[in-house]
């Protein structure tokens, strides 16, 4: 009886569970895994968005090997994410280990630095940071200021273009900036003293404690910042105008699928399509860093 009742009373207990978490059951399924499902089917169609998708094989995989946007869209996001991914970590660590020790202002700083993490991805900071690259903008005045007779057009020049977005991303260094800061904290003070004892200059202390103790934040990092730079969109769309200019140097991998998906005559199947080959990238960049993981990564364990 007893045995009976406990289970009856774990139902309860597993059913109250179900029922608290049902709206972000509700929502996982309608707004990620129904959406995911129908974007993999399109992904072997042809679908307009206004006739019903007709099932087309491997079509739209195989209009890619002879589309020279998509190699245009993957080099541009390839090198976005390579710099934008190491400098943002470079940056985020170094402030990080400025602002280990604890203190009022250390607090100041730290506030000061996130706030761009929290508005940097708004429309409106892009709109902004798209002005003040302008050819009368905020640079060039302050170039000129200094004796530089510099008119050029940052968003405007090809060569300089993808460089005003990857700029934007490195401001951006606010969160990752955090993780570092709570990460060296927890290193033991203890293993510094030890090493100044026997003499282990900082440079020493740094590669021999603080780096490796950092590895797991650094590897989380380095994940968590990969696929945003691959995902990039927003930044990519309000500067450029949502064109990819100039000459599609800042034509973004997902902006690609935007504008095969919803720019002239609709594409949703190909878009589809390129958004699993997206998916697949990100996985494969993942799954490589993961395996590598035992190799650089220091685990107490």
């Amino acid at each position: 009886m007893r045995t009976y009742y406990s289970g009856k009373r774990q139902l309860k207990e597993d059913a109250a569970g179900f029922l608290f978490i049902s709206p972000w059951l509700i929502g996982f399924l309608a707004f990620a895994i129904i959406p995911m499902g129908m974007s993999f089917y399109f992904s072997f169609t042809r679908y307009n968005l206004f006739t019903p998708p007709v099932f087309d094989g491997l079509e739209n995989f195989k209009r890619m090997i002879t589309d020279p946007l998509f190699w245009k869209t993957l080099q541009v996001t390839f090198v976005y994410a390579f710099f934008s991914v190491s400098l943002r970590l470079i940056f985020a660590f170094f402030l990080a280990s400025l602002f280990k020790r604890a203190s009022w202002m250390t607090k100041v700083y730290t506030t000061a630095y996130y706030i761009p993490s929290l508005v940097g991805a708004s429309v409106a900071i892009a709109v902004l940071w798209r002005r003040i690259f302008m050819s009368d903008g905020l640079i060039n005045i302050v170039l000129q200021a200094v004796g530089i007779n510099s008119t050029i057009s940052w968003i405007g020049n090809p060569e300089t273009a993808l460089g005003v977005i990857v700029v934007l991303a490195i401001w951006q260094f606010g969160s990752s900036m955090l993780i570092f800061l709570a990460g060296l904290r927890q290193i033991p003070k203890t293993y510094y003293e030890a090493a100044s004892i026997d003499g282990a200059g900082w440079l020493n202390q740094f590669f021999r404690i603080t780096l490796p103790q950092m590895t797991p934040i650094i590897f989380f990092n380095l994940i968590m910042q990969l696929i945003n730079g691959f995902t990039a969109f927003s930044q990519a769309f309000i500067i450029s105008g949502g064109t990819g200019d100039p000459q599609y140097n800042t034509l973004f991998y997902a902006l690609y699928v935007y504008m095969r998906a919803f720019r002239g005559t609709p594409d949703m199947g190909y878009a589809s399509a390129l958004a699993w080959v997206l998916v697949l990238i990100i996985a494969v960049f993942t799954i490589i860093i993961f395996k590598t993981q035992d190799r650089w990564v220091h685990y107490e364990s």
